[in-house]
């Protein structure tokens, strides 16, 4: 674990470190504890016990004053020790123990020796030339030539070698910086011709490095790599167009040798994207593969364009690009050529892989432009079907509305998905508990829990005060005004905390008076103890799972809303209700999908094997609903997986739209607002029952909007497994 370093660096960062001391040293040593830090987050191991001991004690020292240092000598030794220690750094990392493969951490390692050369260029003109050169290596490491683990093994040579001058460099950059004597920081005798012929001999290494890349790049034969992402879209590598014709304007002095082969690559995609784009209605599976490959061919380009190569560079790699599109349009044309046929596989395309990953891919025949209109409204959502919880949400409806008068804790817990969260919005709104109270409010708690953000959340529904004015006040502030506004006599008050855990209730209890009217605390959370805890008087209830019947039941209404199942579904519907393990959400969740299809005895068939299939693998609830992803459109999946970005409860629906338009999921169509279009999506996927709707404006639309927290879960793990997002925690 990362040691912390706060008081370190305000000292650092503040002008009355040390005596004498210039402002360059105090920079590169805030640089280098940065690195520090990142090497210590992804070790798995604990090699660099000493330097994070020194850290945590040169953090320690500074707590109570980190700028009256003049007669701190512990401090001051202490930092010489630090420094001293620091040269092992300052050479490329061993990647055991890591969580970052070796180009990675040669590429961070590099990354790391820019930023000391930022310190050091006013004092040494060279170090211009150098940065560049570090640039580029940074920009070969992370293309795909460098990246592909066949081509390393064929070429180990150039790593070897841009290790062995990235460790030169450093070595040279911590005697420039940091081999000091204890009464000599400014180092003046540094800056002599020995340390010009130091760096001139690093920069004539590179130049040998420069030319052994050149062999690589006109080497190594170009095989199929793994994608950028495999979350794509026809509208999405629009956007990837539009990126690379904006480009091609800003970029056009730096490319002018090669605009001719750019552009001959853009009008290539282009032509590729409207291949596609007419196959589209044909249904081959093999679609998302070649859109896949397509895209990720325009990410490179891209990267190739943006990044810090020069024009021989270019003239190298642009050429290998063409030739991935041409492997790509010869089976593309075969296959439009011979729909009815299997294209033969090759090692390049992984036809038949690409297909059977994709199965259901393409289930939505329509245009989705023919499905949008800029009137589109979402319809009315039907009310939460209590199937199997109608006993359960009366119970807890009679406490809440009971004669005790004291104050009552009422604690709902069990698993995921089980309707917890339904039942505590059921009774927030019902009629008679809305006359019963004074004063409601409903808080989501989450395990990252705000106890700031909570209090705020809590007040803006009891009481007339604006967020914006409860937002400038601090904690102690806010929960003396919650604890003001509900200690009134004969105030009666619902508050719900809805998915709570551990520690939040022994942080809040004590804004929350007993003041003998009645009043009611009700949680919903996944740990039975938590109410046990919170008083030794509160009601625990714990959720059941459905039955098989009630499992069925529940399907029916939610495809059929009424109808009655055709008879040669019912045997194939009630294995699918079975294999949903009596969990509401996994039935709401597949239920859509049925709902979303043909009702044929084959495509429910399909499902229940895929059902069958992820439980056979993994029993997680998570897994089972990713089938409801899978049966999604082409163009709703990147929408869908961009909610794992929001750890709110509720997203407002114009902010989201906008995203998704300024990502570039969202089609263009003529004469349309592009935000209507993307709320004609947000509405696809509230019908598919994969997005809930939080609040409404007057009008009846969507005004916020948010995810079941098991299904943020499972976007998060799709967007990182298929390279579409990661979402970093603290």
């Amino acid at each position: 674990m990362a040691p912390p370093i706060y008081h370190l660096t305000q000292a650092l960062e503040s002008k009355y470190f040390i005596p004498g001391m210039p402002d360059c040293n105090r920079d590169m040593i805030l640089t280098v504890c940065h690195y520090v830090i990142k090497l210590c987050t992804s070790r798995k191991d604990q090699q660099d016990d000493k330097i994070i001991y020194l850290l945590e004690q040169l953090n320690d020292s500074l707590k109570n004053d980190s700028t009256d240092l003049d007669e701190n000598q512990s401090f001051i030794i202490l930092l010489w020790s630090f420094v001293t220690e620091l040269k092992v750094f300052f050479k490329v990392p061993n990647s055991k123990g890591t969580t970052l493969n070796p180009i990675m951490l040669l590429a961070v390692f590099i990354d790391f020796l820019l930023e000391i050369c930022d310190g050091i260029w006013s004092y040494m003109d060279s170090f211009g030339s150098c940065q560049a050169e570090l640039k580029f290596f940074i920009t070969f490491l992370g293309d795909k030539p460098a990246s592909q683990p066949t081509s390393l093994d064929e070429n180990k040579n150039v790593l070897t070698d841009i290790e062995a001058v990235a460790n030169d460099l450093g070595s040279f950059l911590y005697s420039f910086y940091f081999y000091i004597g204890e009464k000599d920081w400014m180092r003046a005798s540094l800056l002599s011709i020995s340390k010009d012929l130091a760096l001139a001999d690093i920069l004539g290494k590179v130049e040998q490095v420069k030319e052994k890349i050149k062999e690589h790049c006109m080497a190594v034969p170009w095989k199929m790599l793994t994608p950028k992402t495999s979350v794509v879209s026809l509208f999405l590598f629009d956007s990837l167009l539009d990126d690379l014709n904006l480009l091609m304007i800003q970029k056009y002095e730096r490319c002018i040798d090669v605009k001719d082969q750019i552009r001959t690559i853009v009008e290539e995609l282009k032509s590729l994207r409207s291949f596609l784009e007419d196959m589209e209605v044909q249904k081959h599976l093999e679609l998302e593969g070649f859109l896949i490959q397509t895209s990720d061919i325009a990410y490179e380009v891209l990267y190739i364009l943006t990044s810090y190569a020069p024009v021989w560079y270019l003239t190298l790699r642009l050429p290998q690009v063409m030739e991935k599109i041409k492997l790509i349009r010869l089976p593309l044309e075969k296959l439009n050529k011979y729909p009815t046929e299997q294209v033969a596989s090759q090692d390049e395309i992984s036809l038949e892989d690409v297909a059977n990953r994709i199965a259901g891919m393409l289930k939505d025949a329509e245009n989705p432009s023919q499905k949008v209109s800029l009137e589109a409204q979402t319809p009315s959502i039907q009310e939460d079907i209590f199937v199997g919880l109608d006993d359960e949400a009366n119970e807890i409806k009679e406490i809440l509305l009971g004669n005790q008068k004291e104050r009552q804790i009422i604690s709902i817990w069990g698993m995921p998905g089980l309707g917890k969260s339904t039942i505590a919005n059921k009774m927030y709104n019902d009629d008679r508990i809305v006359q019963h109270f004074h004063k409601r409010a409903s808080c989501v708690i989450s395990q990252t829990y705000d106890k700031r953000n909570t209090l705020i959340a809590i007040l803006t529904s009891i009481s007339s005060l604006e967020r914006g004015e409860l937002s400038k006040l601090d904690e102690d502030t806010l929960g003396g005004k919650l604890y003001q506004s509900l200690c009134g006599k004969g105030i009666r008050y619902l508050i719900i905390l809805d998915d709570i855990w551990e520690d939040v209730w022994s942080d809040l209890h004590r804004y929350f008076p007993e003041n003998h009217s009645g009043s009611r605390i009700l949680f919903t959370t996944r740990f039975e103890k938590i109410g046990f805890q919170a008083s030794d008087k509160s009601i625990v209830r714990n959720l059941p799972f459905l039955t098989d019947d009630e499992c069925w039941k529940l399907l029916q209404k939610k495809v059929f809303h009424g109808v009655s199942c055709p008879v040669e579904l019912v045997d194939i519907g009630m294995k699918i209700a079975r294999n949903c393990d009596g969990l509401p959400l996994t039935v709401v969740v597949i239920a859509a999908v049925l709902a979303n299809m043909k009702k044929n005895k084959t495509e429910w068939e399909e499902v229940a094997e895929s059902l069958s299939t992820h439980i056979f693998k993994d029993n997680s609830c998570t897994k089972k609903l990713e089938l409801s992803y899978n049966y999604l459109p082409m163009h709703l999946k990147p929408c869908f997986l961009y909610f794992g970005a929001f750890e709110d409860r509720e997203i407002p629906v114009r902010k989201l739209t906008s995203l998704w338009v300024a990502e570039g999921f969202v089609e263009k169509v003529k004469r349309k607002d592009s935000n209507a279009v993307s709320y004609g999506y947000l509405t696809d996927l509230i019908c598919r029952g994969l997005v809930l709707v939080g609040k409404r404006r007057s009008d009846g639309g969507v005004k916020t909007c948010y995810v079941h927290d098991l299904l943020r879960e499972m976007c998060l793990t799709i967007a990182e497994k298929d390279n579409f997002m990661k979402v970093i925690q603290e």
